[in-house]
């Protein structure tokens, strides 16, 4: 019997009745070891080869958006007012001039009628009532009430005898007049009451020069009362008011020069410069904010001139300085002004402007410590995670530049890697005054990220919406803490330049501190915030005039 041809062992099994020298021979375990061997190598290439294109492939850097340079900033410092309303109650103006009127007054008269009277005396004594303070349209007036005697002594003149006899002899007869003629009349005696008011008003103006010019204008008024001397009668009010007047008038004079040499206004105003020049320290602000001094450098004296009502009378005064914040602290050198800025009137306050200076590489900190890690869509939805790996920011121009890191994963994928990119956001930079945070706003993403998108796949734009939405939540900076920090250190700064002594009381109230500007250059971001407020003083006690 004739045996089929036999076929390779890859087409069919050997006959089962076929001699053994025909069948193939059994591969040996050496063999076998060294197949599997080889499968795995190929599996493992494989394996590689896909980690390869998933590592090298897809993972490139996006080219980044050309940045705008950007000129340095300016040092940072602002101008600041502190303007105080220094009230003076009317009450304390009527003690001082009290205890610096002399209560009562006495001088000489001319004499009135020298073709009756010889070697005349003519004497008079005032007193003084209690003083009344009042005021309206800036204008305080002064009053008292006045009481007193008017005493004249002397001799008859001849002329006066010869009238008196022949006034003596029509009533008595010529015999009488006679007897009286040869009689000497001296040693005349009389007097007279004086009662009146002397009101003295007051309109004071400051002076540039650092004194105070009192416009006083004072007002004697007399009752009407005569006195008679041997026959002759002298009318009390016209004889007395112009030597009342000279007394008064000499008097407001001499206080009015003493007024403008007192240098009482200008030595205070020195000790008050002299506090104002100086450093204070902001530490313990936000957390990433590094300790620093905010120096205070007074350059004008400013003052409005003073309101009078029916109750005080106010002078507002301050000082305008130049406000910086410094890394350490320093010793500002301040020369005192020779003179006085009279600005309109002004209710007053404190408006103290506080520049906030934070470097770029704290900033990146921020940013990156809120965003990295975190992989959007936050709640899993969308065909690829994008996983955020690093965020820098850079500024160019009027806005910042946002580049994250990314690697974005296909939810599909049979080996779950994904493919690594940059995506590059622009966002500009606000501050939001009722929030009292910094934060970006209008962000839209670079051109230059399109090329990202080709390799994390055209599904992870996808997340983009949600990329953004964490940079508007998320890229902030809380400055309530150091706006909390702030005002409370310049309340107590501002508190210190004038301290409660003496009858006098001082209220500083500092509370609110705004956000009012920002700007940034290419390694500092300058947030300016503005501390506002108001500081009063009252004076209850007044020195004597």
């Amino acid at each position: 019997m004739k045996l089929p041809t036999p076929r390779p062992d890859w087409q069919s099994k050997p006959h089962p009745l076929a001699p053994k020298s025909q069948r193939p021979p059994r591969p040996s375990p050496l063999r076998l070891r060294m197949i599997l061997i080889g499968a795995t190598g190929l599996a493992a290439l494989v394996l590689v080869g896909v980690i390869a294109a998933e590592l090298f492939l897809f993972t490139g850097k996006t080219p980044a958006p050309p940045l705008a340079q950007l000129t340095p900033l300016p040092p940072a410092t602002r101008n600041s007012i502190i303007m105080a309303p220094v009230s003076i109650s009317l009450g304390a103006i009527r003690d001082a001039a009290e205890k610096a009127t002399p209560r009562n007054f006495s001088g000489k008269a001319d004499n009135p009628a020298a073709q009756v009277l010889q070697n005349a005396d003519i004497g008079w004594t005032v007193s003084r009532g209690a003083i009344a303070a009042t005021g309206a349209q800036d204008t305080l007036s002064l009053a008292t009430p006045i009481s007193g005697r008017l005493n004249v002594t002397g001799s008859l003149s001849a002329k006066a005898t010869g009238a008196l006899g022949d006034a003596i002899g029509g009533l008595l007869g010529s015999d009488a007049a006679k007897q009286i003629g040869g009689i000497n009349i001296k040693n005349l005696n009389a007097t007279a009451d004086i009662k009146g008011n002397i009101v003295i008003a007051m309109r004071p103006r400051l002076a540039a020069s650092w004194y105070l010019e009192p416009n006083f204008a004072a007002q004697v008024n007399l009752g009407d009362t005569a006195l008679t001397v041997a026959g002759a009668r002298v009318n009390v009010p016209a004889q007395m008011k112009p030597v009342i007047d000279k007394t008064v008038g000499d008097q407001l004079n001499a206080l009015s020069d003493r007024l403008r040499k007192d240098p009482t206004l200008r030595r205070n105003a020195q000790a008050q410069w002299a506090r104002a020049c100086r450093s204070v320290p902001l530490q313990g602000t936000a957390p990433g904010l590094p300790a620093v001094w905010l120096e205070m450098k007074p350059t004008r004296a400013l003052a409005a001139q003073p309101v009078i009502d029916a109750n005080t009378a106010t002078v507002t005064v301050g000082i305008e300085a130049e406000t910086r914040v410094t890394p350490a602290e320093t010793k500002p050198e301040c020369p005192f002004p020779e003179k006085i800025t009279i600005v309109p009137p002004t209710a007053g306050g404190i408006s103290v402007a506080v520049p906030i200076d934070i470097p770029f590489t704290e900033l990146n900190k921020l940013v990156d410590s809120q965003l990295a890690g975190r992989t959007f869509p936050e709640d899993g939805s969308g065909p690829v995670a994008v996983t955020v790996k690093h965020a820098t920011v850079v500024p160019s121009g009027n806005r910042l530049l946002i580049s994250l890191q990314v690697k974005g994963k296909e939810k599909e994928s049979f080996f779950g890697l994904g493919a690594e990119a940059t995506v590059h956001i622009w966002g500009r930079p606000v501050v939001d005054q009722a929030q009292q945070i910094l934060r970006l706003a209008d962000l839209q993403l670079a051109v230059e990220s399109d090329a990202a998108f080709g390799l994390l796949g055209a599904a992870a734009r996808a997340a983009v919406p949600h990329l953004q939405r964490a940079l508007l939540e998320r890229s902030v900076i809380d400055l309530k803490p150091f706006s909390d920090n702030v005002r409370e250190k310049i309340a107590a700064a501002i508190a210190e330049l004038q301290k409660n002594e003496n009858g006098i009381r001082v209220d500083t109230d500092v509370n609110n501190l705004t956000l009012t500007d920002i700007a940034f250059d290419a390694s500092v971001l300058r947030v300016i915030a503005s501390a506002e407020g108001t500081m009063t003083v009252r004076v209850n006690t007044l020195p004597g005039l």
